[in-house]
């Protein structure tokens, strides 16, 4: 086998939907010799995600990592430490703005609480997504100053805000910024510090830290010696009057999930702590939260954040505003806290009703105008705003292009897009600044505000670009496995021994997964609302049967091969108490 990367055919080209299924190649002789310590399945796995030594393996593996984490690194922490020690000795009035999601939330929550116990006078303030939009508005500054704030730090927005920044020096308010989304090139926001690792000129290693993790090191610089370091050794987890930086680790975990941060680097050692720390939380607000999402705390991993937890502390935001859910994460009151669990909890379900409408209506919209587009558009005055993003989603995957989907208000539109690897949709707005009120993001999400006289002239721009950069790719979605195995390998050793040590797994990060061959079927129904999941029983060659579930495969019932192929995950499935293992199906094919 050469190096190069294996297409395992899968369906007919001309059915974008059906997906890529990449297998790497095998492992050298040379790692798996410098591997030789851990199990095979184990050495292919690490050696798939560039780990090919003994060391590099174990730091992986113990959530390690392998540079300096001093938090003084970053651009402009040591100015903003020094302003916040003043504010916090002269008793000045501090605000911590925020995002309205859950990375900001929980950035908002760690510095108010890492403040209050270092006794500041400081409180949260977060915009309301409807009245207010994204990130920092005038507004909002001069209400904070006449209030008497003298100190403003943002989390997780403000680095594309250079006229909010010059109006909060106009009206005397010093501001901090901290955000982790990219900046406008190296025009930075006139603030008296802006700590983005990713600023030109920083020299901070990680560069994928979530808004929450910012807010970390931020924190970390108060309890560390406040001084910088010339050595490699990483600042100390302590506590400076009362203040546990590990006690803020599982918000940091929550954060950093649900903003879809990679989990490699320090995120991946941040959020195995996190978790640890969630695990033990005393965090009323947790603990409600957890019970109306029927998650047992001491087992929780990312994907309950991701898929469960996270949701829920995003539809405050998304419906209402988020202060909802700022207060449950901060709340010490047992009552209140559940309360606020139940009203995120209901929230979560009408914004689940809502979301599935605009789908259908935004997928009915591109389909009738222009189905072959390579960038798909629907915006509409009904579009709530704060789920048109989770429907841009929803079309992202289904059709596999760049989607968006916006709210048309009477003057502007804001539009949420969702994208695919091969098309940077920041980028791509980038490219259309001229006509956009403002926007920022990711490569993979971004958003955006336009004057409504602008919007058509956006969306062709929009489409040209994708047309130009997307026309010549292979535009179906790519599924990749570690390995091609035999079933008869599945057994929950592997797990247990092998595949628990990837944790935290996510964005970033996979789960492992492999590919088997030529697997007997012997059972299949389906399961879930209007049957759109697939449940199999499955034999291998030795006669065992594996439980399996295949989410939005239920279409296959109808026309189950006798032996299929099968690409999968391995899994731990606890249920009413009863805990065993199953393959978890991410596509299949007939034999």
């Amino acid at each position: 086998m050469d190096g190069r990367f294996i297409l395992l055919p899968n369906m007919t080209p001309d059915k974008p939907n059906h997906k890529r299924w990449i297998v790497p190649p095998l492992i050298t002789p040379e790692a798996d010799s410098a591997l030789s310590a851990f199990p095979p399945v184990l050495r292919q796995i690490l050696f798939n995600r560039g780990y090919a030594t003994d060391a590099d393996a174990r730091a992986y593996l113990n959530a390690k990592p392998d540079f300096n984490t001093d938090p003084f690194q970053m651009t402009g922490m040591r100015a903003a430490i020094d302003r916040i020690q003043f504010a916090i000795k002269d008793h000045e009035p501090i605000a911590i703005y925020g995002d309205y999601d859950v990375d900001g939330v929980t950035a908002t929550a760690l510095l108010v609480e890492s403040l209050k116990i270092l006794d500041a006078d400081v409180r949260g303030y977060i915009p309301n997504r409807f009245e207010e939009g994204y990130g920092l508005n005038n507004n909002a500054l001069d209400e904070l100053k006449a209030e008497g704030v003298k100190l403003v730090i943002t989390v997780d927005c403000g680095i594309r805000s250079p006229k909010e920044a010059l109006h909060a020096r106009t009206i005397g308010l010093d501001l901090i910024i901290s955000d982790h989304h990219h900046p406008d090139g190296e025009n930075l926001p006139p603030a008296l510090a802006v700590i983005n690792p990713k600023q030109h000129g920083d020299i901070y290693p990680d560069k994928d830290l979530a808004g929450v993790g910012i807010a970390y090191k931020i924190a970390e610089a108060l309890v560390s010696d406040h001084a910088p370091r010339t050595d490699d050794r990483p600042p100390p987890e302590g506590t400076l009057n009362g203040l546990s930086l590990n006690n803020l680790l599982d918000l940091v975990a929550l954060g950093t999930v649900a903003d879809l941060a990679p989990l490699v680097g320090e995120n991946r050692t941040l959020v195995r702590k996190g978790l640890r720390q969630m695990q033990q939380t005393t965090r009323q607000g947790l603990f409600s939260l957890a019970a109306v999402s029927e998650i047992v705390l001491a087992k929780v991993n990312a994907g309950h954040i991701g898929f469960t937890l996270g949701p829920r502390l995003n539809a405050a935001g998304r419906l209402k505003e988020a202060l909802a859910a700022f207060e449950l994460l901060t709340t010490s009151d047992v009552f209140r806290a559940g309360e606020l669990a139940q009203m995120l909890d209901m929230q979560n379900r009408e914004r689940q009703r809502i979301t599935r409408d605009i789908q259908k209506r935004a997928e009915k919209m591109v389909m009738s105008e222009d189905p072959d587009a390579y960038l798909l558009f629907a915006a509409h005055e009904d579009f709530n705003a704060g789920v048109v993003g989770l429907a841009a989603s929803r079309l992202t995957e289904k059709y596999y292009r760049p989607a968006i989907v916006a709210s048309k208000g009477e003057g502007e539109t804001r539009g949420s897009c969702r994208s695919i690897p091969e098309f940077h949709i920041t980028d791509a707005l980038d490219q259309c600044s001229d006509l956009l009120v403002r926007h920022g993001g990711h490569a993979a999400a971004a958003g955006f505000t336009v004057k409504n006289e602008n919007l058509s002239e956006l969306v062709t721009r929009l489409k040209a670009i994708a047309a130009e950069k997307l026309s010549k790719e292979d535009l179906r979605p790519m599924v990749a496995a570690d390995a091609e195995v035999s079933l008869v390998d599945m057994r929950p050793d592997l797990y247990e021994k092998c595949l628990r040590y990837l944790e935290p797994t996510g964005y970033g990060n996979r789960d492992a997964a492999f590919v088997a061959r030529n697997v007997k079927v012997k059972s299949s129904r389906t399961v879930g609302a209007d049957g759109k999941h697939l449940k199999l029983a499955l034999e291998d060659e030795n006669k065992f049967t594996h439980d399996a579930i295949g989410f939005r495969l239920g279409d296959w019932h109808k026309n189950m091969p006798p032996h299929v192929d099968i690409l999968f995950t391995y899994e731990v499935n606890e249920y009413n108490g009863r805990v065993g293992y199953q393959l978890n199906l991410k596509d299949m094919r007939a034999a």
